[in-house]
């Protein structure tokens, strides 16, 4: 397999701090809240997994599903702290969804090894690289 590099423009947007409450059915006369509630993914974090998935090419012919290494580099436009497992748990999701790999557990994800968050303000961006382990 040769190297796989993907470049996702903007800042990586995280399942868990991109939550919102959805409902659905009649509403309640006096708080106006729908009669069935769920949380789901956020809109911020739906478009940026829309825009990954359009950027995330090319593909294999199938889902790789063999030991791999997911190194990620995400440069982001502010210097607030972020929690890194989040950001790279998102990646490996969009990979899956995007039919790059197969799952992501720990006999195909096997490491993340040189993933880092770091600054740019300027151009705020995620670089993947997966590699053969």
């Amino acid at each position: 397999m040769d190297e796989l590099r993907f470049v996702i423009p903007g800042e990586c947007r995280t399942k868990k701090n991109s939550m919102k409450i959805a409902g659905a059915g009649t509403r309640c006369p006096v708080c106006k809240k729908p009669q069935k509630q769920w949380i789901r993914q956020g809109t911020v974090h739906d478009t940026y997994a829309k825009k990954a998935a359009l950027l995330l090419r090319p593909r294999p012919k199938k889902p790789i599903d063999t030991p791999i290494n997911v190194k990620c580099l995400f440069y982001m436009a502010t210097r607030r702290k972020v929690d890194a497992l989040n950001l790279q748990a998102t990646i490996d999701d969009l990979l899956i969804e995007s039919g790059i790999i197969e799952d992501d557990n720990s006999t195909i994800v096997v490491g993340h090894d040189g993933s880092r968050v770091l600054y740019d303000k300027e151009h705020p961006r995620t670089e993947i690289c997966i590699t053969e382990m």
